[in-house]
């Protein structure tokens, strides 16, 4: 089936909550504990449709359904790409990177930069993305690790 990736809509937001904490609860499960995978996957739903519309965000669609998601920050950060657990290694998270790069260069970016967990970072690292930093971020009692990663676009 066709993939393809358009703007978010707002009638999009719960299809794009399930798709956060699924990839968080069945793929990211292997690198973080219970405990952190349940502070993680917590949503706000005000504030997750606030954040939606506060930037660009990109909705990956097969059949009409929503797959996948991304977004990009004025300043070059790409803060959330997630892909249903069902389409996890068929292009999704490819074809929206491949828009998060189209839509910063038309911003005169010259980098874009991400927080990826341990479970995304092999994917950023294939597509040119190197690590900055290590990081271990509070959140709600637990402590995530991440890496801050950049990819440069020029």
């Amino acid at each position: 089936m066709p993939l393809s990736v358009r703007p978010y809509r707002p009638g999009d937001l719960d299809g794009l909550i399930d798709i956060f904490g699924g990839a968080i609860r069945d793929v990211a499960a292997k690198d973080y504990d219970a405990a952190q995978i349940a502070v993680w996957a917590q949503v706000d739903r005000e504030s997750f449709a606030a954040r939606r519309l506060s930037r660009p965000t990109w909705v990956a669609v097969i059949d009409q359904m929503p797959v996948g998601f991304s977004d990009l920050e004025p300043n070059g950060h790409l803060d959330m790409m997630y892909v249903h657990p069902g389409h996890q290694g068929r292009g999704v998270a490819t074809a929206l990177l491949q828009q998060v790069e189209t839509a910063a260069r038309a911003g005169s970016l010259g980098r874009i930069f991400t927080d990826a967990s341990i479970t995304a970072r092999p994917f950023f690292e294939r597509r040119g993305f190197r690590i900055l930093t290590a990081q271990q971020v509070a959140h709600s009692g637990q402590t995530l690790t991440n890496s801050r990663m950049e990819k440069s676009l020029l």
